[in-house]
């Protein structure tokens, strides 16, 4: 066996071993994350933006693929006190079918992501967190996703890895999900739970001159047309 072709063999078992592994974290208990219940999980995709070079996929199925992603992983928690939800879909590539395998296209998803405290109506992230996520190492991607994979399947995965993102982002900030007992957020001058309520208007844009989505204090209000996609 040349070089060339162990380094390869080398390469597509490491590969193996990835995809192996999968989404079986989601089999698993999650991590603490507070009192956190997941409330309103609202996605837009509409805008997006599409690499030259990438399957077409509509705003629908990227809002029906986040969602599902989102619900899998945060579904799992269950605290005493509702988190929202706000994801906007920047851009994407989904790798094309027959792309000689050299070139090996890789799929990607932009997104920004805003998450409410929903009780107190607070946005705990003062900007939009931007995230990039690929489709990961597997033998799919070795030789190019879009040869093996279905449209569908990348998504599947882009989204599945997006959720995870959001969520290894979320535990590097155990102070917005205070442990039960714990109360509210505090004010900036230290008295709890009279913050002003920031508000929710651009939960799934990072853009002030987009259009702004009402996102409603659960159980108090009806969505306006278009506020849950």
């Amino acid at each position: 066996m040349t070089q060339a072709l162990r380094a390869f063999a080398a390469l597509l078992i490491v590969s193996m071993l990835s995809a192996c592994a999968g989404k079986g974290d989601l089999d698993k208990p999650p991590p603490p994350l507070g009192q956190f219940k997941l409330g309103l999980n609202i996605v837009i995709a509409k805008g997006a933006q599409k690499s030259p070079i990438s399957r077409k996929a509509t705003a629908e199925e990227w809002e029906t693929a986040l969602k599902k992603a989102m619900q899998a992983r945060f579904g799992r928690y269950h605290g005493d006190r509702f988190y929202d939800f706000g994801i906007k879909v920047d851009g994407y590539a989904l790798a094309p079918p027959g792309i000689p395998i050299v070139l090996s296209p890789k799929s990607v998803l932009v997104i920004t992501a805003n998450v409410w405290d929903d009780p107190t109506q607070t946005e705990l992230n003062a900007k939009g967190k931007q995230i990039v996520v690929f489709e990961g190492l597997s033998p799919a991607t070795v030789i190019g996703s879009g040869l093996v994979q279905t449209k569908q399947e990348q998504m599947d995965r882009l989204a599945y890895n997006a959720a995870k993102k959001i969520e290894e982002w979320l535990l590097k900030h155990p102070e917005w999900f205070p442990a039960e007992g714990a109360g509210v957020p505090e004010n900036p001058d230290g008295t709890p739970g009279t913050k002003p309520a920031t508000p929710r208007a651009n939960a799934a844009t990072a853009d002030p001159e987009a259009p702004k989505p009402d996102l409603p204090v659960r159980g108090k209000a009806t969505p306006k047309a278009g506020a849950a996609n």
